[in-house]
């Protein structure tokens, strides 16, 4: 039997707060990368929004041909339907990084809460039905 304070006691405690430290830091990287991830979803959000506000804007005005548009750093006269061309490949790729990154949040917060050593959240991987979906119900009632 080992006693309290004897050296091979205290090299295990040494390996726990290893362990211990190994997996808080784990949780602390999954948990930063999530933060990011949502920060980066607002603010691909904000530019999909405003790209919104463009094309709206350019589907109501029939007078001008040609429209300026900020390019980078430069300002670029572009024919109206070239611009809302561009706007509307701006969007869809917007909104296609704004998918990604929120499908892959969930992977991100299922490891979180794996490390936390918690059940996954009920009903977070739930997907919206989708329009053949929506016609089969339609035509079932």
């Amino acid at each position: 039997m080992m006693a309290y304070g004897s050296p091979h006691t205290s090299v295990r405690g040494h390996e726990g707060q290893g362990k211990v430290m190994e997996l808080m830091y784990e949780m602390e990287m999954a948990a930063e990368d999530i933060l990011t991830d949502k920060q980066q979803i607002i603010d691909l959000d904000r530019k999909r929004q405003k790209t919104r506000e463009a094309i709206r804007v350019l589907s109501k005005d029939h007078k001008s041909d040609k429209h300026w548009v900020c390019v980078g750093n430069m300002f670029l006269k572009l024919p109206a339907a070239r611009t809302k061309t561009v706007l509307n490949e701006d969007f869809n790729k917007l909104d296609g990084e704004i998918n990604s990154l929120r499908t892959n949040l969930k992977q991100k917060v299922n490891k979180l809460r794996d490390l936390e050593m918690k059940e996954d959240i009920k009903g977070f991987n739930l997907t919206p039905l989708s329009k053949s979906d929506l016609q089969h119900i339609d035509n079932y009632f």
